[in-house]
Formats: structure tokens, C-alpha cells, sequence
């Protein structure tokens, strides 16, 4: 099924004719809970992975041995969807509570020592036949995206490790058929459910904080009283939820540096990946085809996930692809 994001409630450039140079093609993907195929596009579904090429691994040093068993993970996602199908009203039977108790965060994998290379987590696949606001590097027409499944990663340690492939899909002749997972992750949250995508093409405008003084005091003015101050950020600059492309939403830290660590060109957001495709403040982003029934298959939670403080974006060198990427979690 196709998702379709309402029209906006207002043409905000024509009003601000100051915006229009600042508008940007976003591509919400609307993951839903499905059974992707490696030749699909999907979040958290098999990747098209050559038979042939190793698996990427975190080195890191940091401790990788406590936390929760992925398998564990998944099958808890898996009785708590089929019991609440079952029962709107009561969930889980007995016997299935009891095994969900079992479910719990310990020293799972003792034996990996701090170094010992783990398997990253897939988190998504982007073909740019279902994508085309993907950047054109040359490299490919497909874009494989696997994080850590521990956030203890930079000089805080508590940053996630990102890591991306390019590849041409038709230069793959055997996939790969038992994918890696870890043994064991930090976080539940970590794990992405296996979902399918709609991707949709939008047009966003800049978080307010990045615009002109002036003209945050005009969009201020204009919005009316504070009850109502945030009508500009949330219903017409950036969409919420999982997209290629756009602007970043600076909520939680205001806008920071860009700039590329090789060549000063400021970073581009590649990929959003959020815990929710929206919430109470964004429902005029809800797709048409979810009105009737938002919370059915937990619609606006789909993939399970929530990294960092609930969304992470990965922003790339517009110049050179090669250059480091830059992780932002908001």
C-alpha cells in the first residue's frame, strides 16, 4: 500500500517568499512491519549481500559481552505482535508472559573480550529505483546502511558506530544466505524490525533555528500566541519519521556544525532513521492512508528502534563520498 502525506496546511513560501531557495526534496520511506526480500528496499529486512565479500564488523574496544540476546529480541517482538492480534484486550496468556519474564538484560556472551570483532546490525537497504533522492556517487544504485548493535562508541562512549556500502546491485550473482547478527546488544531499541518501505517524495524547509533572526521573529509573529509558536516546526518544515534527504529537525540541541572534517563542505543529511514516524505534535504529517486506524500493527512505532535520544541522522560530504560521515543524534 502507497502512504500519502496530507498537503500541508498552508503554502508557508508564499508567504515567506525568503523560503523558497531553502526548499529541499525529502523522501519519507514509511516503514510497516512486512517480510522484505534482499531485492527489496526495507529496514531491518536481508540485505543483497555478495556470498563472497566478508560481513562488516565492529572492532571498537568496549565491552560487548552483557546486555540482550538478539534472538531474544526479536522473539519478544514476536509474542507480544501475535498475542495483542489475539486479544485487543488482554495481550499475552500465561504461559506466554512467562516465557517474555525470561527475557532479560545479563552476561549472555562472556567469552567476546573487548575487541573481538561482532557483527554489525543491518539496518537498512535504499535502491535508488524506489529512492531517487539518493546521492548519485557513481558507486552503485544501492546504499546499505549497519550500526553497532552498542552505543559506546567516540569520546563520550556513548555514541553509536555507523557504517555505510554502496554497491551495483546487478554485480551480485550468490547472496549471501545466513546473515551475521550480534550475540548479544546493548539496547532492545538497537534492533530493527524486518519492514518493508513506501517511499513518498516531499518538500521540507529548514528547522527555524537555522534561518535569518529577521525571519524567525516574522514566522514567530505570524504563528500567533506561544500556544501556538511551534505551528512553522511542526507542520511545515521538517516531516518526522524515517527519510532520505531534507533538512534536520534541531529539537533537542539546536543546529551545530556541518562542516566536512577533510574539506570543509558543509554535510548533507543522507539518511533520518527515527523511533516514531510521528507523534502528538506531528499528526498533520499522518498519511492518508493511516487515519482510520493510526495505532493498527503500531503504525507510527514500526521498526522497533529508537538510537540515541530517538533519532539519528547521517550526514554525508556532498563533494566526496569517500570523506568520514558524521552521525547527529537529535
Amino acid at each position: 500500500m502507497t502512504r500519502t502525506t496530507p498537503p500541508r496546511p498552508v503554502d508557508v513560501a508564499a508567504i515567506f517568499p525568503e523560503l523558497t531557495p531553502t526548499r529541499r526534496t525529502a523522501t519519507r520511506l514509511h516503514p510497516r512491519r512486512g517480510t522484505p526480500t534482499t531485492h527489496d528496499s526495507s529496514a531491518g529486512g536481508p540485505l543483497l549481500w555478495p556470498a563472497d565479500e566478508p560481513w562488516p564488523v565492529c572492532v571498537i574496544p568496549h565491552k560487548r559481552g552483557s546486555g540482550y540476546r538478539y534472538a531474544d529480541v526479536l522473539r519478544e517482538r514476536e509474542i507480544l505482535r501475535r498475542a495483542w492480534r489475539r486479544d485487543p484486550r488482554t495481550g499475552p496468556n500465561a504461559e506466554e508472559r512467562e516465557e517474555l519474564a525470561g527475557f532479560k538484560r545479563g552476561r549472555h556472551a562472556p567469552h567476546l573480550a573487548d575487541t573481538d570483532p561482532v557483527p554489525l546490525i543491518a539496518v537498512a537497504q535504499l535502491y535508488r529505483r524506489d529512492v531517487p533522492a539518493l546521492p548519485d556517487t557513481g558507486e552503485g544504485d544501492l546504499l546499505q546502511v549497519f550500526w553497532c548493535g552498542f552505543e559506546r562508541h567516540g569520546d563520550s562512549r556513548y555514541e553509536p558506530h555507523v557504517q555505510l556500502r554502496r554497491r551495483h546491485s546487478e554485480d551480485v550473482a550468490t547472496v549471501l544466505a545466513e546473515q551475521p547478527v550480534p550475540e548479544v546488544v546493548g539496547r532492545p531499541e538497537l534492533v530493527p524490525s524486518p519492514c518493508v518501505l513506501h517511499p513518498e517524495e516531499i518538500v521540507e524547509y529548514p528547522w527555524i533555528e537555522v534561518l535569518a533572526p529577521s525571519l524567525q521573529d516574522r514566522i514567530a509573529a505570524w504563528a500567533g500566541p506561544e500556544d501556538e509558536g511551534d505551528r512553522y516546526v511542526c507542520d511545515l518544515s521538517t516531516a518526522p519519521g524515517w527519510k532520505v534527504g531534507g533538512h534536520i529537525a534541531w529539537n533537542l540541541t539546536g543546529p551545530g556544525p556541518l562542516s566536512c572534517s577533510v574539506c570543509r563542505a558543509e554535510r548533507v543529511p543522507l539518511l533520518t532513521v527515527s523511533d516514531r514516524e510521528w507523534d502528538s505534535g506531528t499528526t498533520s504529517w499522518l498519511p492518508h492512508e493511516d487515519q482510520r486506524d493510526p495505532n493498527a500493527e503500531r503504525a507510527n512505532t514500526p521498526t522497533g528502534v529508537s538510537p540515541g535520544r530517538g533519532r539519528l541522522i547521517i550526514t554525508v560530504c556532498p563533494r566526496d563520498p569517500g570523506h568520514p560521515i558524521r552521525v547527529i543524534t537529535q
